[in-house]
């Protein structure tokens, strides 16, 4: 998928974050959240002694670089902390080797690749689901990657079928035609967001002769040119093993690792001769050597032909919110300047003591300012992003931006910004590379990008370097006015209308016609040997062995706590029972509005002191309100624990909601919910859920600029006072500390905190289901895609056929590839980009959802072909084959979350709150081990209605018989 999220404040090595990436699988929209992350230090060296004694452990030490006599590159690191292998094969390619008439192609050329080989004419999602693998793959500026993590057990398999397919791939001109139809639909649902429309553009006023001024997903007029002979041409040029980069990470012995490489990889030959490794489909492309693996000390000119606009590119186009986007060109990533470069985007633009933030943001003109430096192999380029209000000014914002940081080159920075961007900065690295996942995808990017996979390593060393007059140096040389390109979005008039409920006619006449139905049994004949009797118990005995221990305190605050000292660093996961539930109807937005401003001052801290100190240790602390909860995430390194609780303590017992922080936030709501409502997506969930739960079900109602405007700042201390408890509380805690000291440390914080009454309760009432299918379409001008949402009540987390409903769902809807839905709607007819369906089970209701994204044109039929399949699995019931491989699969995915100490928290507290079981930890996967094919049956016969269902399509009009009313 084309995964549109840029500004994360990482360096180079977690470049896949940060670019408009492109993958083949649908990632679920993250919530927005209240952010108070900093970075400072408060002793002057910390950032030196924290990667003095940190980095060499967790970057590359223990790293081999094994080079194959056929040139496939062979990055290995062994992790024992938990039984689970990460297999990742990054091909030297990316958009960058495009030219317009072409562009796209590498984007294309990965979808293809999970089409089949000569060897296995089978879907590659089906056979990584079977394994359980943790599968993905994406195309980026430089490089295309694919990606599994799997039980160790496993590796050799995944191994196998990477090979298979760096030599096999079967591009077949029916397959194409589907496949282009579903890149398609992912690049109009990028053109539904203005912020896409307007990155492209600036991006090719920026680089108006090289490729990375094209977008990486390509475009649609390109996309349905693509030939075979084309996408097979740049297949041979590009994949071979000479031009790739195999990195594993995780549970496995190196030795006879790299003996099976040799035997699985190692017969695929050179392809030299085949056009050359730099040559695309069009005859573009820069050679694929190895770029210097040093940072250069002196800074060359830039590689790649720039141009700045003199006037601003303006949009004007449907949409809601308006844009302010500002580029400057910057050199590759291996020049000196880009350490100073990134410690400068902290200082401009990270946390609330920053420098735009605070001209900006605090001053009220604009609701959120982003930004990121991204270093490639060519170029790279500073991007500053600045959503407003629709009445605020672009011009006077420009203006604000251009004279801020023409200040801060004037009158310098600090010592202390310079040491605390560069903490943070540090942090993150160490933070973000807690699973095995993450650092080969560090490997990897670092390899494929300058050449060397110690990069990162010297990087931070550099930055350690980095003084308050280099970061005026870099403001001075690349933050010039002549050298930028500035772009507007000014949203024009917006209208939604509906259709009110009435049956589906039009879909229950669709003319559909399924093809060959799934054949379990293929999977079977084209995978790779596995020990499958183990599959089950595999990881379960290493990783569960221990459980967390559970403390209760007399005041009712429970807190779990497992120590893990495998890495430096703690997560913190917290649950208060204060959710949005508790909304009152005219007030819709309440509990969020308590939530996201817990940080905005206490009793004894204002808001720019909390997020200093927190930005002292480069730790972060979010408060999210959802319906049944408010969830709270935290990370620290383990030494800044006490820190990390002692603000926590003090927010949640002492936040005194100071009015202006209050209004300035109800600003920033008030603009990003005008940009939710331009989103078909919202629009269908709000929608949706509204459209199955009735007024005055506590699920209802969501937040409108009504109801924002209602909220007082005695609305947000009473509610908070009455819904944040300890007795409602739960905290959990996963990393490197001592569970003794950690208690003693957490009753100190939280032991006085106070309990008065009884805590708040809520019924849920009973709901009915549909009496039969309603259609309702919101119409949203301007949209190039659709999303629809589709479904009814659901079971809750203690309903007895919850984990026959898992496996249900697995076969049905749980992956876009494997699936029957994916298999159907998505690979043969190539009606959708993603499809996927889930029974979201809460402690006090339940959803059953589908959801997909679609071209207009292709909706009505998509929807037909999901309501089939609904009816044939209704009807008919599933396979025991398709029952022990999705339980394979669930088993597998289970166990190598537990590995990553973020989901592993999450699991712990979530056990908690829903009252599970204390070995609920590893019984989960006994319980999906036991779910028999005439359960899952049953589930499908209870729980599947397709002619009673509510469907939400917002977008373009796609289902409607008549004029819009």
């Amino acid at each position: 998928m084309y995964g549109f999220s840029r500004f994360y404040k990482y360096p180079l090595p977690l470049l896949l974050l940060s670019l408009w990436l492109v993958a083949v699988f649908l990632l679920s929209d993250q919530p927005a959240r209240s952010q108070h992350t900093a970075t400072s230090n408060k002793e002057k060296y910390q950032s030196t002694l924290i990667a003095k004694r940190i980095m060499p452990s967790t970057l590359t030490e223990n790293v081999r670089k094994t080079v194959l006599e056929n040139g496939l590159t062979v990055l290995t690191k062994e992790v024992h902390t938990a039984p689970v292998v990460t297999v990742q094969v990054w091909y030297k390619v990316g958009s960058r080797n495009e030219e317009p008439g072409v562009n796209g192609i590498a984007h294309q050329l990965e979808h293809m690749m999970f089409k089949g080989t000569k060897n296995r004419p089978i879907q590659f999602g089906r056979l990584f689901s079977a394994l359980g693998s943790d599968s993905n793959a994406f195309t980026s500026y430089d490089q295309t990657a694919y990606y599994g993590t799997v039980e160790r057990n496993k590796l050799k398999a995944l191994l196998v079928l990477e090979a298979d397919r760096m030599q096999n791939s079967q591009i077949e001109p029916e397959q194409l035609a589907s496949e282009k139809r579903v890149v398609i639909s992912e690049l109009q649902g990028y053109e539904n967001s203005p912020e896409y429309r307007l990155n492209r553009a600036v991006m090719q006023a920026v680089f108006p002769n090289h490729a990375y001024g094209l977008p990486v997903g390509g475009t649609k007029a390109d996309v349905e040119k693509f030939e075979v002979e084309q996408v097979q041409k740049y297949y041979r040029n590009f994949y071979t093993p000479d031009n790739a980069v195999l990195v594993i990470v995780g549970d496995f012995q190196t030795a006879n690792t790299l003996e099976t490489i040799k035997e699985v990889f190692g017969k695929l030959p050179r392809r030299q001769g085949a056009g050359g490794r730099g040559q695309g489909a069009g005859g573009r492309g820069q050679e694929a050597g190895v770029i210097s693996p040093s940072l250069n000390t002196q800074h060359s000119t830039l590689s790649t032909q720039h141009s700045a606009l003199s006037t601003p590119i303006i949009l004007r186009e449907p949409g809601a919110g308006r844009l302010l986007q500002v580029v400057y060109p910057l050199p590759d990533a291996n020049q000196s300047d880009v350490p100073a470069l990134d410690v400068m985007d902290y200082i401009l633009t990270e946390g609330r003591n920053s420098r735009l933030y605070q001209v900006l943001v605090e001053s009220g003109l604009a609701s959120e300012v982003t930004a990121s430096v991204t270093s490639l192999r060519e170029s790279g380029w500073y991007e500053v992003l600045v959503t407003v209000g629709a009445k605020q000014d672009l011009k006077k914002i420009d203006s604000v931006l251009s004279r801020a940081i023409a200040n801060v080159a004037e009158k310098g920075v600090t010592s202390e910004e310079v040491e605390r961007a560069k903490t943070q900065l540090t942090a993150d690295v160490i933070l973000s590379n807690r699973d095995i996942t993450s650092q080969a995808m560090r490997l990897g990017t670092d390899e494929t990008t300058v050449g060397d996979y110690r990069y990162t390593d010297r990087y931070l060393a550099a930055v350690r370097l980095v003084k308050p007059t280099d970061v005026v140096a870099v403001i001075n040389k690349y933050l010039t006015k002549e050298a930028r390109t500035v772009g507007f979005f000014e949203p024009t008039q917006k209208l939604i209308t509906e259709f009110g409920d009435k049956p589906d006619s039009a879909q229950t006449t669709e003319n559909f016609s399924p093809g060959a139905p799934v054949l379990p049994s293929e999977v079977g004949k084209y995978l790779p040997p596995v020990d499958l009797a183990t599959d089950a118990l595999f990881a379960v005995k290493d990783i569960a062995q221990v459980l967390p221990q559970e403390f209760k305190f007399t005041n009712g605050l429970r807190l779990l706590l497992l120590p893990d000292h495998s890495t430096p660093t703690v997560t913190l996961s917290g649950h208060i029972q204060a959710g949005t539930e508790f909304d009152p109807d005219e007030q819709a937005g309440l509990a969020a509005f308590v939530a996201e401003n817990l940080l905005s001052g206490t009793d004894s801290k204002d808001v720019f002191t909390i997020a200093k100190i927190l930005a002292e240790r480069g730790a972060s602390l979010d408060f999210e309100a959802y319906r049944e909860g408010v969830r709270i995430e935290g990370d620290s390194l383990a030494e800044d624990l006490p820190i990390l609780l002692e603000i926590l303590a003090d927010v949640v017992k002492n936040s005194s909601f100071p009015a202006k922080e209050l209004e300035l936030h109800r600003q920033q709501t008030l603009t990003d919910l005008q940009q939710e409502l331009d989103e078909p997506s919202e629009v269908a969930r709000r929608i949706f859920v509204q459209s199955i739960y009735p007024k005055k079900h506590p699920l209802h109602t969501f937040p409108t600029e009504e109801s924002l405007q209602q909220i007082q700042r005695q609305d947000v201390i009473d509610f908070k006072a009455k819904h944040y408890r300890p007795d409602t509380t739960v905290l959990a805690l996963v990393g490197d500390f001592d569970l003794d000291k950690v208690r003693s440390l957490i009753k100190n914080e939280f032991g006085n905190w106070e309990v008065s009454g009884q805590a708040a309760t809520l019924k849920y009432p009973p709901v009915a289901m549909p009496e039969k299918i309603v259609s309702v379409n919101p119409v949203l001008p301007g949209k190039a895609q659709a999303v629809t949402y589709m479904g009814y009540t659901g079971i809750n987390r203690y309903d007895p056929r919850f984990h026959s409903a898992l496996v249900l769902n697995q076969i049905l809807g749980g992956d876009t590839l494997s699936s029957r839905l994916g298999a159907e709607v998505r690979d043969r007819q190539g009606l959708s980009y993603g499809i996927y369906s889930s029974f979201q089970a809460g402690k006090n209701s339940g959803t059953f959802l589908i959801e997909m994204q679609t071209s207009p044109e292709d909706s009505t039929k998509a929807i037909a072909s999901t309501r089939q399949m609904l009816q044939q699995i209704h009807q008919q019931g599933v396979t025991a084959l398709e029952v022990e491989t999705a339980k394979r699969t669930l088993i597998s995915n289970y166990n190598v979350s537990l590995a990553n100490p973020e989901e592993l928290t999450d699991r712990i507290l979530m056990n908690e709150v829903y009252g599970l079981e204390k070995g609920e930890l590893h019984s989960f996967t006994d319980k999906i081990q036991k779910v028999t094919l005439e359960q899952v049956n049953q589930a499908a016969r209870e729980l599947l209605h397709p002619d009673k269902i509510v469907v939400v399509t917002a977008g373009p009009s796609v289902l409607a018989e008549k004029s819009i009313r």
